[in-house]
């Protein structure tokens, strides 16, 4: 896929959602959770069906967030239905938009794309035959992270593997820690989040570790088949930012914790 330019109003709407630099005693990355939605609040037609959502002015922003984040983390069912890449194909322009290829021509893609991470306790994706593999052969992307509940037995070469219990009661994993592992285990100071519908569902609900959010809104509606996404608790938002394009529009803002 070629990207079309980013549209400049798009760089100062995005810029205070963006990742910050932290202080070394902050136990956790920046976390940016982002995702395309329908009107209806679907993010696909069905559970395991891939479906697009976005219009090419979104699609752009969406590797221009990658630029700025170290990690980028789906879980196993978005990994298997639709065998991202989770690479980032922004061609280097500046913090204006402005085209900055002679600067960048000669970097491989993989320099500046995000370290893709999966949640997969079950241990049911393979990297092996994978697109991301594929991209990192070719010097495009880079290898993944895995979140596992234990390690396999035959380690997939290039992977690395990050053990993670999660509670009984819940399913959950503990989300604090998880990202504080990506932070001290493997330096990684920001993550964005990119789905599927239970990791979107789980953060929603977490104003605690989701530092910014950003839901891009299709010009469609998938029904009610649709896979819908909302948080398991009341959450209001603040520092609420809307941007419209020819066809989708972006909501940028904070998660607040609501009292009932």
């Amino acid at each position: 896929m070629s990207l079309d330019p980013l549209r400049p109003d798009l760089v100062p709407f995005l810029q205070e959602y963006l990742p910050t630099v932290r202080s070394s005693s902050d136990s956790r990355p920046f976390v940016t959770l982002t995702y395309a939605q329908s009107l209806d609040a679907r993010i696909s037609l069905g559970p395991g069906i891939r479906t697009a959502i976005s219009d090419m002015e979104t699609k752009v922003m969406t590797h221009y967030l990658r630029y700025h984040h170290a990690g980028i983390l789906v879980g196993a069912g978005t990994a298997l239905a639709d065998d991202p890449g989770l690479n980032c194909k922004w061609p280097g322009r500046d913090e204006q938009g402005q085209d900055n290829d002679e600067v960048r021509k000669d970097e491989p893609l993989s320099l500046h794309s995000p370290t893709p991470i999966i949640i997969d306790p079950s241990q049911k994706w393979r990297f092996t035959g994978s697109k991301m593999q594929q991209l990192f052969a070719a010097g495009e992307g880079k290898p993944p992270i895995v979140v596992v509940e234990r390690l396999p037995e035959a380690p997939e070469k290039d992977v690395r593997y990050l053990v993670a219990s999660r509670d009984a009661a819940t399913g959950q994993f503990d989300w604090p820690w998880l990202l504080g592992a990506l932070k001290s285990q493997f330096q990684l100071d920001s993550v964005m989040v990119e789905g599927g519908a239970c990791v979107i569902k789980a953060l929603l609900a977490r104003p605690d570790v989701v530092d910014s959010l950003v839901v891009t809104v299709g010009s469609t509606y998938l029904g009610a088949g649709g896979v819908a996404v909302s948080p398991a608790t009341p959450v209001k938002l603040s520092d609420v930012s809307w941007w419209r394009g020819k066809r989708d529009s972006i909501m940028a803002a904070r998660l607040t914790q609501q009292s009932m």
